[in-house]
């Protein structure tokens, strides 16, 4: 016979045991002695029986004890990001302390529908690149909890990223500044440029555009004029791109003397970049990042930012999920005013 089409009936049949039993020794073995479930497993594994599908038990029980965390890009490159495998971890950790698991799946895959009768719900970190799986969560009738982006009647975690932005670039601003933002998916385009006249993508959910709403906002209080020339777009927190956008700003003409950045990744690159060509940082170059990791803590000068708790975003996401709250939760953000500024 087949090993890999052997049915719970056909093991049964071998053993020379009732079905009830074969099921029993894999997921009750309070109903059998100790003896006679290691009998049963034995010449099981004997036979090349793993045990019933579990496919099929989740779907007959409704329930699989997994989490799907559906990340807004890649995994390999979410994983990499500090910010984000903070973010992984308290998730991670929670389910842990509630015996679930969790299941990672990519932003830009084509669609959750392959996977959402094996999971319990879904906690989704950022507004994933794919927009198709952005209509498939609003569509869900299981638990669905959005994390830095928002779905109409679905429960949220999020800090104010306009207020937390406004207050940065309020510390960094005086009038007189020249003043250049380097940004994160702020137009449909995969390499780093400036916006000029692009048409900006997902300007309501994204919360690039309101940390872009606050440094504005504190740039037209300090009467500081801020034209799209002066703006980058990065397609991604990532060094390599970074890199790019700090040497463009860095050489530009005239160089500005404030530089506010959407992530500490992109601003410590922009930092190491300033202090490799001998620009002093702050007297002639006042740079501010966003997130609060560790290396910003560790930089010298150590870098002026807004600090936010990844991880517990991550325990707040799974509570809300797992508790069923319905509420859109805003946290708390710290500035941290370093030597940057």
């Amino acid at each position: 016979m087949n090993k890999t089409k052997l049915t719970l009936k056909d093991v049964a049949e071998q053993l020379g045991v009732s079905t009830a039993t074969i099921s029993n020794a894999f997921n009750r073995p309070d109903q059998l002695s100790k003896a006679k479930r290691e009998e049963i497993l034995a010449r099981c594994q004997k036979i090349g029986y793993s045990g019933p599908n579990k496919a099929a038990q989740i779907l007959r029980k409704g329930t699989s004890n997994i989490v799907a965390l559906v990340l807004a890009d890649s995994i390999s490159y979410m994983v990499s990001d500090p910010v984000a495998s903070t973010f992984i971890k308290g998730v991670s950790s929670a389910l842990q302390e509630n015996n679930k698991h969790l299941l990672l799946y990519a932003g830009d895959s084509d669609s959750i529908l392959d996977v959402v009768d094996f999971v319990d719900g879904f906690i989704c970190y950022g507004q994933p690149r794919n927009s198709n799986l952005v209509k498939e969560l609003a569509a869900l009738t299981k638990p669905v909890v959005t994390v830095d982006f928002d779905l109409e009647k679905k429960p949220s975690i999020n800090i104010d990223n306009e207020e937390a932005a406004y207050r940065v670039a309020h510390h960094a601003l005086n009038e007189g500044d020249s003043i250049a933002i380097l940004g994160l998916r702020l137009i449909d385009s995969p390499s780093t440029c400036r916006i000029y006249d692009n048409p900006l993508i997902d300007v309501e959910s994204s919360i690039a555009h309101r940390r872009l709403d606050g440094y504005l906002k504190a740039a037209e209080e300090k009467n500081v004029n801020v034209s799209n020339d002066r703006i980058w777009h990065l397609p991604e927190s990532d060094r390599h791109f970074a890199r790019q956008a700090a040497k463009e700003v860095l050489m530009s003409s005239p160089r500005p003397n404030v530089v506010l950045c959407m992530s500490d990744i992109i601003a410590l690159e922009l930092l190491h970049m300033a202090l490799e060509m001998g620009i002093k940082v702050p007297q002639e170059l006042k740079i501010t990042g966003f997130d609060g990791i560790e290396e910003a803590e560790r930089a010298r000068p150590s870098l002026t930012t807004v600090c936010q708790s990844s991880s517990e975003k991550g325990v707040q996401a799974t509570k809300a999920l797992l508790e069923n709250l319905e509420a859109k939760t805003t946290l708390p953000f710290e500035l941290r005013t370093g030597e940057t500024v």
